[in-house]
């Protein structure tokens, strides 16, 4: 059987997959080998099988292989097969060889365990570890629950009654002026107090509104009436009040008078940088330091500060950019959104530069120099 097996080019690797029979049984039959076989009852099987797939006769092969090994099968069951032949048996002997055949070699199942050996004392320690933090952690919840819930009812120093005595305008008493030592809108001592939080009631005193204001009478024309004028008062302080409110109000509306004397010389012209739409601009100063850079939005200014020379503009979208001399716009830098560099920020430099801007050109020019002399 190896030589066939040879001749195919078949290797027991081979016949395993192809058989499903061990390669260890195959290498066992090949050399008749009958200790590799757990159970005999399956040599013929595997024998026939294995001859079958090399192409021989299965029972010259199965004789062949019982000759050279010995190997032989022993029935238990000659007993039945004898007894057909109408020969009687006695029924002790077939009992005995019954149990001496088929139940000798049939392993009885044993009683289960009980219950009590198939429980694991790992198991009941988890389950105890698990049962007592359930407890544990309910337990602590409820407590936290107690404690967050727990109103603590704190006695009050006196009687609730008291409460309405506090109050001066259902008594019928004067409203109490707080004076100066005291704070403002207490009502009552500390211990009124103390007593009014332990309560839980804060009540603070604020005089009813009248149904109508006070106004004194005044008979005549309204033109007649002076604003900065008072009725006279007993009162020396108010008295003071008003006089020194009437100096404060003449000081501040007073004007200069034209022919007062001028000690210093006028400033030059103030010089604004206004966009009429988004546009960045940047200010250096003479030695090249930035003095302003910002993106302007549509109607921003900026106030140029003056110095001994001019500072220089350098701006994007320059059709949106003017420059305003004491209020009157020249310009635009350039027409349309391009880059301009070098525009000396002076009254003399921008005047001789550029012209005075048409406001009819720009619509959005005219409604910010609008709002710009609104303000000034």
């Amino acid at each position: 059987m190896r030589g066939e097996r040879a001749t195919l080019g078949k290797s027991l690797l081979d016949v395993q997959r192809e058989l499903h029979i061990r390669a260890t049984y195959i290498a066992a039959i090949e050399a008749g080998d009958l200790s590799a076989f757990e159970a005999t009852s399956f040599v013929a099987g595997y024998v026939r099988s294995y001859a079958r797939y090399l192409g021989m006769d299965p029972d010259w092969c199965y004789a062949k292989f019982c000759a050279e090994t010995n190997f032989s099968v022993t029935s238990d069951l000659n007993g039945f097969a004898s007894g057909s032949s109408g020969k009687p048996l006695q029924q002790v002997g077939a009992n005995r060889e019954l149990s001496q055949g088929l139940l000798s070699r049939t392993k009885m199942a044993s009683e289960p365990d009980p219950i009590w050996r198939r429980i694991d004392p790992v198991a009941i320690g988890s389950i105890a570890v698990m049962l007592f933090l359930t407890v544990g952690l309910g337990f602590g919840g409820w407590t936290v629950l107690r404690e967050v819930q727990r109103v603590n009812l704190a006695p009050a120093d006196q009687p609730p009654a008291v409460l309405d005595e506090l109050d001066p305008v259902i008594a019928g008493a004067t409203p109490r002026m707080d004076v100066a030592e005291e704070p403002v809108l207490r009502v009552g001592r500390e211990s009124d107090a103390t007593t009014s939080l332990a309560q839980g009631v804060v009540r603070d005193y604020r005089p009813e509104a009248l149904d109508a204001p006070v106004i004194a009478s005044r008979d005549g024309p309204i033109a007649a009436i002076n604003p900065r004028s008072e009725p006279e008062s007993d009162n020396d302080g108010l008295g003071m009040r008003s006089a020194i409110e009437m100096a404060l109000s003449e000081a501040e509306g007073s004007e200069l008078a034209p022919d007062t004397v001028r000690v210093t010389e006028a400033g030059p012209p103030a010089v604004e940088l206004l966009a009429v739409r988004p546009s960045w601009i940047r200010v250096r100063g003479a030695d090249g330091t930035v003095l302003f850079e910002k993106v302007l939005d549509a109607g921003e200014r900026y106030k140029v500060p003056q110095a001994e020379q001019p500072p220089i503009l350098r701006a994007g979208n320059s059709g949106s950019v003017y420059i305003m001399i004491d209020g009157v716009p020249y310009g635009p830098t350039a027409p349309g959104a391009q880059v301009v560099d070098q525009i000396a920020l002076s009254a003399d430099a921008v005047t001789e530069r550029f012209a005075e801007a048409n406001l009819s050109d720009d619509r959005d020019l005219q409604t910010f120099v609008a709002m710009a002399e609104t303000e000034n």
